[in-house]
């Protein structure tokens, strides 16, 4: 008995079915405070469908998908190095030809107009302005969490106060804020967002200048800080944000310049063209950055910032400008949010919305820009759908349950992201043949 219960078959199926049972008690009914365990036990026990085919009970189904991936992984203990052979063979010519520069932006170009038509394509309007709202802003601050956590190697966990600062400095300038616009003159909410941009990256550079002599840990506690203290600020400071009660009207933005005149309304599509426009523009300026001499020294200094000092690189200065350019697609995107919601509330910018982007960065890929815009795109399309066609058994209150879980898997199996970049994908190579340390590779520190 006890060397059957050691085989490696049977202590798989035993983990998986633990994991499709923890899995179950998640997506279950609630339980109640009169009787604590009927969640548990309904959980289990609640009729359901067996993918649409015929009625059956919940552990039924469960226990069905611990047998699939049971198999699953039976068949790749087996045959684990002749499918890995296959499939190299298989994506050998692929990879190949998308390792040539004509190709992907080939590939980037096409994609952006597909972009340009989803709206024609897709014409529900909850997934109009899901687009935007969901979407592309999240696309926008994955790619500038990216800058910090996978270009420079910085752990922030605050970084929703940028998207916060840009929002309410877009109601200020605009004069939707009990305290009055600069001059005492409100401007367009067009022309607020380079205010907005550059307000946000000074608040970088002042967060950055005093704590990013601190490493690992220690950094990512403070930039932690850094992000409730700005929920706490424009939670209470009635006089200058507003408080709880939020924002005045936010108008919307306008554009008068000499026979061009247009009007951002309520629909969500001029603003899904004003962010694409804007993404395509971002995903440029840091490919180009990425491959100059900053983004060189951002490299440097996320694996080794003792070489990286010795060799004439100040990482002070380097880490600061990561802190501010990662921080300028925060504030653009503030920018957008705050003129199309109209209203802002401080309970929008919580720490689990830092966290959700950062989840997007380490699925996508930490360092690549087209894999952490793919990871937006994926997660972001996921969820909405989850919210607006929920399963059986599905609850949004569930969602960051499944997006920690998701941080975890990935961490545990593929580091490198779904579609990593070389750089990234060589350290973590690296450090698992024992070349360096695996904590370097992942949150900057150095021993």
């Amino acid at each position: 008995m006890r060397a059957f219960l050691r085989h490696p078959a049977v202590r798989r199926f035993v983990i998986l079915a633990i994991a499709m049972a923890v899995l179950e008690v998640m997506t279950g009914p609630p339980g109640s405070t009169d009787a604590p365990t009927e969640g548990i036990a309904h959980s289990f026990t609640q009729p359901s469908s067996f993918f649409g085919l015929f009625g059956t009970l919940r552990w039924v189904v469960f226990l069905f998908l611990a047998l699939v991936l049971w198999g699953v992984a039976s068949l790749w203990a087996w045959r684990g190095a002749s499918i890995k052979s296959t499939l190299s063979s298989v994506t050998a010519v692929p990879r190949q030809v998308s390792q040539r520069k004509v190709t992907r932006r080939g590939f980037g170009v096409a994609l952006f107009i597909v972009a340009l038509f989803l709206p024609h394509i897709v014409t529900d309007p909850f997934w109009h302005a899901a687009m935007v709202e969901q979407i592309a802003i999240y696309v926008l601050l994955a790619m500038g969490l990216n800058v910090v956590v996978g270009f420079a190697g910085l752990l922030d966990l605050g970084y929703v106060a940028f998207y916060a600062i840009g929002a309410y400095t877009t109601a200020w300038v605009t004069g939707a804020l009990p305290t009055p616009p600069l001059f005492h003159h409100a401007l367009n909410a067009f022309y607020a967002i380079p205010a907005a941009i550059v307000i946000v990256m000074l608040a970088g550079v002042l967060l950055g200048a005093p704590t990013l002599r601190l490493r690992g840990d220690y950094l990512a506690i403070v930039t932690l800080g850094f992000g409730e203290l700005i929920l706490i600020f424009a939670n209470n400071l009635y006089g200058i944000t507003g408080g709880s009660q939020g924002t005045g009207s936010i108008p919307h933005p306008s554009i008068h310049l000499g026979p061009i005149r247009y009007q951002w309304g309520l629909d969500p599509v001029p603003y899904y063209y004003l962010t694409i426009v804007f993404v395509a523009l971002f995903i440029i300026g840091f490919t180009l950055l990425e491959h100059s001499r900053v983004g060189r020294a951002w490299t440097a200094i996320r694996e080794d910032e003792v070489a990286a000092e010795s060799v004439g690189i100040n990482p002070l200065k380097y880490k600061v400008m990561a802190f501010a350019i990662g921080a300028s697609t925060a504030g653009f995107a503030g920018a957008i949010t705050g003129s199309q919601l109209i209203h802002i509330f401080p309970t929008s910018f919580s720490l689990l919305f830092s966290i959700n982007i950062l989840v997007l960065v380490i699925f996508g890929g930490m360092g690549s820009i087209s894999g952490v815009v793919l990871g937006a795109v994926l997660v972001q399309t996921v969820s909405m759908f989850l919210l607006h066609s929920p399963p059986s058994g599905y609850q949004s209150a569930d969602l960051y349950i499944y997006l920690g879980a998701l941080l975890v898997v990935m961490m545990i199996f593929r580091p490198v992201g779904v579609l990593p970049s070389r750089r990234r994908k060589r350290e973590i190579g690296l450090a698992e043949a024992g070349e360096g340390h695996m904590d370097e590779v992942l949150t900057g520190d150095t021993p």
